[in-house]
């Protein structure tokens, strides 16, 4: 199957200890983020990546270039800046399938992709949701079987479902929206029917500097 990958953000808040390249490619043990999520795209049998980049492209492109280990790697160039659901759409062009694949680049959740395919095969969007307890830095989502009924605004959560950052969608969702700057997330609350796949895979978001230390010691382990 083929993936899109959102890596053109600012990283902004992470600016106090990385500051010279894109969150997805902060260096995690002397490689970049994005390359993780690279590998466990590759073990999931993705052979194609649509890399959504706009801040610092160059770097990206110089050490992707047309291929990773096997991976064929395009590139999606936000001119200007297209919010998550522009750059979602703009890469969309790109694909070639039916369903297609969406992560953040500063993401990793080991969700399994075939269970996730095989459980929302009937679904127009759906996303992979992880269970956490005692969180407020994300909004919690509230599933009535497999279907999302309720996105909530960040709050302390004593148990509750996140948004995991990993979609599985058909590649024509936007085929009547008119829209061509937008936040895929803000985009997501207008829609009725999403599907809520949930894995207690591993999860890290290096969007903040605590959970970038924390990979820096969890990857040491895992990889």
């Amino acid at each position: 199957m083929e993936a899109i990958v959102l890596a053109g953000g600012l990283g902004t808040r992470l600016q106090s200890v990385v500051s010279d390249v894109s969150k997805p490619m902060a260096e995690i043990n002397r490689k970049p983020f994005l390359a993780y999520l690279l590998d466990y795209l590759l073990v999931h049998e993705i052979s194609k990546v649509i890399l959504c980049v706009g801040y610092k492209k160059e770097l990206i492109q110089a050490y992707f270039q047309s291929e990773y280990k096997g991976i064929e790697i395009v590139y999606s160039v936000e001119e200007i800046f297209l919010g998550t659901g522009g750059a979602i759409k703009q890469a969309l062009s790109m694909t070639q399938e039916k369903k297609v694949f969406v992560f953040n680049g500063d993401t990793l959740f080991d969700v399994d992709l075939k269970k996730f395919v095989h459980a929302m095969q009937t679904k127009k969007i759906a996303l992979a949701l992880k269970p956490m307890r005692d969180f407020e830095r994300y909004g919690s989502v509230t599933l009535q079987g497999d279907m999302i009924c309720l996105f909530e605004e960040k709050k302390f959560t004593k148990q509750g479902f996140i948004n995991g950052g990993v979609y599985l969608m058909e590649t024509d969702v936007f085929k009547v929206y008119q829209e061509d700057i937008f936040s895929f997330e803000s985009f997501l609350e207008t829609q009725n029917e999403l599907g809520g796949f949930v894995c207690d895979g591993y999860f890290i978001d290096i969007g903040i500097p605590v959970d970038y230390k924390k990979a820096q010691q969890d990857f040491k382990e895992m990889f």
